[in-house]
């Protein structure tokens, strides 16, 4: 389950990767801060299932899926299948107690937000976690299938988002969930003036915002993450992709060639290729050669993130080609 709409083809976004890391440490913090204060405040069931229109979809949708996974039910009163869906939605919305929120958007009065999502029929259905829309399904479904739908998305909202969902009480009344300010982190500063040097193309300055960082908290993932995929853009930036690519085929042989090649695929979005070029030049390379191949692997691994299946079945395959 990958997010849609990314650029460079959903691998190298790093306002994607923002918004992820934000996300996860805005739930941390938020989990942080209501713990202070004597305890997370609760929602109704009520409020697991809610309208939404354009003019509420920045704070109901996108501003809300940084705390939660949002399910966006697209449906029509003259659409018989959204009939049927749409309650086993509403009740497993309830059923699984907080752990999504379930949007319902007219298409009828939002032909906007339909046009936004691509859709061509309904009843569709997309979630929303960070910012990033993720298509679920299309047309009726099982509830089996539907169940399974929803596991995988709580399981990737948390994994890779620290999303735990919301805390229901059936006795809260609906709307009285209390709203709490997140503190700022000690590095926000810092982690911003690399995201502006990035909106300005100042690789070089990202990259030295996110070593500053990191040179006081060597363990700080979103920095981590983000100096990994500045400096990859960084060595691209200045690559003849054409000459590149004629290298690598002509040298398969010469660890350089292989691993420009290979930073050239990941940029392009084409992960498994990357992979798979460096773990082959791992098994036809030795000593210095080898080592540099597969620490250049280990950094692609960072910018695509350890949690992705892609990145654990590279290092397995790394694994057997090393040893």
């Amino acid at each position: 389950m990958q997010p849609r709409n990314m650029s460079m083809s959903g691998v190298v976004d790093l306002a994607a990767v923002k918004a992820a890391q934000e996300a996860k440490a805005k739930a941390e913090q938020t989990r942080a801060e209501t713990a202070r204060q004597g305890g997370a405040g609760a929602v109704s069931p009520a409020d697991l299932v809610i309208d939404v229109d354009e003019a509420g979809f920045e704070r109901d949708v996108l501003q809300r899926s940084a705390e939660v996974p949002v399910v966006i039910d697209f449906w029509a009163e003259w659409c018989q299948p959204c009939k049927q869906l749409s309650p086993v939605l509403e009740r497993l919305a309830v059923e699984y107690g907080g752990r999504f929120l379930l949007a319902k958007i007219d298409v009828d009065a939002n032909q906007m937000l339909m046009q936004q999502f691509g859709i061509q029929g309904i009843p569709a259905v997309f979630a929303v976690v960070a910012g990033q829309a993720l298509p679920l399904f299309q047309g009726a479904a099982g509830e089996e299938q539907i169940r399974q739908t929803l596991d995988q998305l709580v399981q990737v909202a948390e994994q890779r988002f620290g999303l735990t969902g919301l805390t229901v009480d059936p006795d809260a009344e609906p709307g009285g969930a209390p709203e709490h300010e997140v503190p700022a982190g000690p590095y926000d500063a810092l982690l911003e003036s690399a995201v502006q040097a990035l909106d300005a193309g100042d690789l070089g300055g990202a990259v030295q915002a996110y070593k500053n960082v990191l040179s006081d908290d060597p363990g700080n993932t979103e920095a981590k993450l983000g100096l990994a995929q500045a400096e990859l853009l960084q060595r691209v930036q200045d690559m003849d992709p054409q000459r590149v690519r004629k290298d690598a085929a002509e040298k398969p042989g010469d660890a350089d060639a292989q691993i420009a090649a290979a930073d050239l695929d990941l940029v392009g979005g084409h992960v498994e290729d990357a992979f798979a070029r460096l773990i082959d030049t791992v098994r036809r390379t030795v000593g210095d050669d080898r080592d540099a191949v597969r620490r250049r692997l280990l950094e692609l691994f960072e910018v695509v993130g350890p949690e992705d299946p892609r990145v654990v079945g590279a290092r397995r395959a790394l694994a057997r080609a090393l040893f």
